[in-house]
């Protein structure tokens, strides 16, 4: 069972409205973005003696502004702000990194601590005014003092101008020295040292645009082997690549499609069909792919169906009409491991989100809600009616709330700690602790 740890974002502003959440490496570290470019990171408290209860909290770290909303001329199309994207980088000395992206820029930003200041200066006085040369008669040797902690973002490199359409993924590679990005018709390779060029790998853009019959929804590179990457498209497959059978990999290395049910077809078949994201499995043997409907986790080394399907809302399947209507249909909802591989989760509408067990095939249902919810209750599992006699604790399926969803969800990579962004308020849950 989950307790909630409270983690409210004031506002319903639209540039409060968080885009994307990500745990780095360790856990130790939260980063949320939102459609005003501003990234918020949270650090969780260390655990105390006196404190024991605190040991999974986040409080704010780090809030910095990391992209700038911006117009491009040549087309006369405003760039928003909004971030889409963040990926830590591992950690490899004292300070952090992570990359964020909006529609058409990625940042590699430094996240540090300075609790020590250099006093003493020769050339300078304490306040920083430059010092009359011919009043210096001796010379000083600058000391470190300490002084509160501060905690400092930088940008250290700007990779722009890569991308004609939106960007919809960032993967850092396995060999911490690449990452890929995505948008709908191309993917590249940038290396983290360089900026002004990076590898188109696969370009899926036809000579005539009017034969376009699908677009790239999501790309992710492999946890282990840094040659291979797979990209999802918005006709529901799933092409693996190898970067090693060629350097342009517009031919994949393997194809995943799971063969329609021709009695289940529908106008809306197409649209539900497409996979809004796909992550791998932390041991690489699997991944993950999220359809409008549902969950489905892949062998790598089968491609003609999943081995596993999971329904996320299936009572929505009557509603699609509707949903179509409101234009919910094409809501992207992302999906997550937990750490061990054993468990995976997605959100849904209403503030639910949704927990598959792998190993009993038991699933839950959770809501993230500031109405029902205090810090440290126990949440309790909804189930919803689609029809019929409603029982006491069911919810019917048209009492949801549509403009109540859950898009965006992490997992921390060791424990089970999850962060689900509800709109403009980020909760955090995590297992009861006795």
């Amino acid at each position: 069972m989950l307790s909630q740890v409270n983690l409210d974002v004031k506002g319903v502003v639209d540039s409060d409205i968080i885009s994307t959440v990500e745990f780095n490496c360790s856990g130790e570290l939260l980063a949320t973005g939102d459609k005003g470019g501003r990234v918020v990171i949270f650090q969780r408290e260390q655990e105390s003696k006196n404190r024991l209860l605190s040991r999974g909290e986040y409080n704010v770290y780090s809030t910095f502004q990391s992209h700038e909303p911006e117009f491009d001329y040549l087309k006369s199309l405003e760039i928003e702000e909004k971030i889409n994207k963040i990926r830590w980088l591992p950690q490899q000395n004292a300070a952090h990194f992570l990359l964020s992206a909006n529609d058409k820029t990625i940042k590699l930003w430094k996240i540090s601590e300075r609790d020590k200041r250099a006093e003493g200066y020769n050339l300078k006085d304490e306040d920083g005014r430059l010092r009359d040369q011919f009043r210096i008669t001796t010379l000083r040797v600058p000391v470190l003092m300490p002084m509160d902690l501060m905690v400092e973002a930088s940008p250290r490199r700007i990779f722009a101008n890569a991308h004609t359409y939106h960007i919809n993924s960032i993967s850092v590679n396995s060999d911490y020295e690449t990452y890929l990005s995505a948008d709908d018709l191309r993917i590249n390779l940038w290396h983290l040292e360089i900026t002004d060029r990076s590898f188109n790998i696969v370009d899926i853009k036809p000579a005539n645009m009017e034969e376009l019959t699908e677009v790239i929804t999501a790309a992710e590179c492999h946890p282990h082997q840094c040659n291979v990457f797979v990209y999802s498209s918005s006709k529901g497959t799933i092409r693996l690549c190898d970067t090693r059978a060629a350097a342009l990999c517009d031919r994949h290395s393997k194809f995943f499609e799971e063969p329609e049910d021709p009695s289940s077809r529908s106008f809306f078949s197409e649209i539900i069909s497409s996979i809004s994201d796909v992550k791998f499995s932390h041991s690489g043997r699997y991944m993950m792919t999220r359809d409008y409907l549902s969950v489905k986790v892949w062998d790598l080394n089968m491609e003609n169906r999943p081995v596993e399907t999971y329904q996320v809302h299936e009572y929505l399947r009557s509603k699609l009409c509707s949903l179509y209507e409101n234009d919910c249909i094409f809501d992207k909802f992302e999906c997550c491991w937990n750490g061990s591989d054993s468990a995976i989760m997605t959100g849904s509408y209403n503030n639910f989100f949704r927990m598959f067990d792998r190993n009993t095939r038991r699933d839950i249902t959770l809501e993230a809600s500031r109405e029902n919810s205090k810090p440290r209750a126990m949440l309790k599992p909804r189930k919803v009616c689609t029809g019929g006699k409603r029982k006491k604790d069911e919810i019917s399926v048209d009492s949801l709330d549509f403009n109540k969803k859950i898009l965006h969800t992490a997992w921390h990579p060791k424990e089970n700690v999850i962060a689900v962004a509800a709109t403009n308020n980020l909760y955090i849950f995590q297992d009861k602790i006795n």
